[in-house]
């Protein structure tokens, strides 16, 4: 069964908000196997209060070489925010057909603001695709998606919603580690604490990068010497690109294609590649019927909601975007909104 498929309610709510180092993808993965960890482990690393935990970050960080200048504000007056632990034990779990997850994230209020705004930033993002490689209607697919363009990115302070979940104790190292990532963002000087806002879980700004992510692939796209995912949009575009344009997304190809498939062609996966012209000689076609087109390239065939929904044929540069979550319902849905906004 594909990710997606068990991500749906969860990853509706945030899908993204739970980033591993490599723009989320183990962490979410985890959950959505139900990798939780042990209930019991966490409620023994909690009995270290707040207080005393915190101390112990404290020294953590500062001989990690965070300035005392930034320890002592980020982390002044700190406490627990119960709404987060409430928020991180009580995932929903269910069942989503993909088509009623592309009902959601694709609709037409989202398309004709992904297209005004495609046009409206278009000098900015013809600028971005011709440095990095990424089309600008995937970047402002992956924004629709993530944050309906800025709209939602989420609340919490994000210094106290990672201490929260570091002392909490069921994924602390993964949160330590994470508010940490935080803390050199600001002894850097990109965001102060106080503008550091984010979801529940640490995902921030409006590309929603977990800290760690953000350390690794954000950039100055504007020139003004920070990289600002909250609200410079040079920033925000450039910062998505340049993740993955170095994840390895190939400007010569699409994403993928929506397809018809004869019956009796078995659902092969991620893990079977044939180049173009062997599904064409399996009976895949077009979804108008024609032809494959003949370019040599490798592709898989995914079959959704076993084989009840709709089917593409998905080329290397959807797997870069499986690299920033790996949902195969979540990078669809990115291809099919940017096919949306450009068409």
């Amino acid at each position: 069964m594909a990710v997606g498929a068990r991500l749906t309610i969860f990853g509706w709510i945030h899908v993204s908000a739970l980033r591993h180092r490599s723009a989320a993808s183990l962490l979410v993965f985890a959950l959505a196997l139900g990798v939780l960890g042990a209930f019991g482990q966490g409620e023994a690393r909690a009995e270290v209060g707040f207080d005393d935990w915190l101390g112990g970050f404290r020294a953590e960080a500062r001989a990690a070489g965070i300035s005392q200048r930034t320890v002592d504000r980020a982390l002044a007056d700190l406490a627990p925010i119960p709404r987060v632990i409430e928020l991180d034990r009580r995932q929903p779990e269910g069942r989503m057909t993909f088509v009623e997850y592309r009902q959601r994230v694709i609709n037409n209020a989202r398309i004709e603001k992904g297209r005004r705004l495609l046009r409206e930033h278009e000098p900015l993002l013809s600028r971005i695709e011709a440095q990095y490689g990424v089309p600008a209607e995937i970047i402002v697919a992956l924004w629709g998606i993530e944050s309906n363009f800025g709209e939602n990115t989420g609340g919490f302070p994000v210094i106290a919603s990672l201490a929260t979940l570091a002392h909490e104790g069921r994924r602390a190292d993964f949160f330590r580690g994470e508010l940490l990532a935080a803390m050199r963002i600001l002894d850097a000087g990109d965001i102060s604490p106080e503008a550091m806002n984010g979801s529940w879980a640490g995902a921030m700004g409006q590309s929603q990068f977990m800290p760690s992510t953000f350390l690794g692939y954000a950039v100055d796209g504007s020139g003004d010497g920070r990289r600002d995912i909250w609200g410079n949009q040079a920033d925000v575009f450039a910062s998505m690109a340049n993740y993955l344009s170095r994840m390895g997304w190939d400007r010569r190809y699409l994403w993928g294609r929506e397809v018809r498939v004869q019956n009796g062609v078995a659902t092969s996966g991620l893990d079977e590649r044939r180049p173009l012209s062997g599904w064409q000689a399996a009976g895949v076609r077009r979804t108008d019927g024609g032809d494959l087109p003949a370019v040599a390239i490798d592709a898989s065939l995914l079959k959704m909601d076993d084989g009840q929904g709709p089917s593409y044929l998905v080329y290397d540069n959807f797997r870069v975007l499986m690299r920033w979550n790996r949902s195969t319902y979540f990078a669809t849905s990115v291809g099919l909104l940017a096919n949306a906004i450009r068409s």
